[in-house]
């Protein structure tokens, strides 16, 4: 069980940006492939972007691509989700997980542990 705790959601008018953590404790992040992913109101929960373990690649879904920015912070034992340009479409609850994908797979939800998850941080885009 890897216990994952996000933060940084906030209330941001359109174009402008966020930047979301994710941290743990007890477990180096680094090891991991870390995710990213969203629910929207009535949604299912999609993947938004994801890094591979020990500094290895980084994927996107086209929706976010060219706007966010995912990333490892190693001495803080975080990965960041940057996010610009912000849309009403990208208000969701972002949660991040944990897991041991090695491909693009870790943007999908079921190559990580249902106790590998965060409980979730509230972005909402709108003027």
């Amino acid at each position: 069980q890897v216990q994952l705790v996000e933060s940084g959601g906030d209330l941001v008018q359109p174009g402008g940006s966020l930047m979301l953590s994710c941290t743990a404790s007890g477990v180096t992040l680094d090891a991991y492939a870390i995710g990213w992913f969203r629910q929207a109101p009535g949604k299912e929960r999609e993947g938004v972007s994801c890094i591979l373990g020990r500094g290895g690649r980084t994927y996107y879904a086209d929706s976010v691509w060219g706007r966010f920015t995912i990333s490892r912070d190693n001495d803080n034992n975080a990965v960041y989700l940057r996010m610009d340009n912000l849309r009403p479409q990208d208000t969701a609850v972002y949660y991040c997980a944990a897991g041991g994908a090695t491909t693009n797979n870790c943007l999908r939800e079921r190559y990580y542990a249902k106790d590998n998850w965060g409980k979730g941080t509230l972005v909402t885009v709108s003027s």
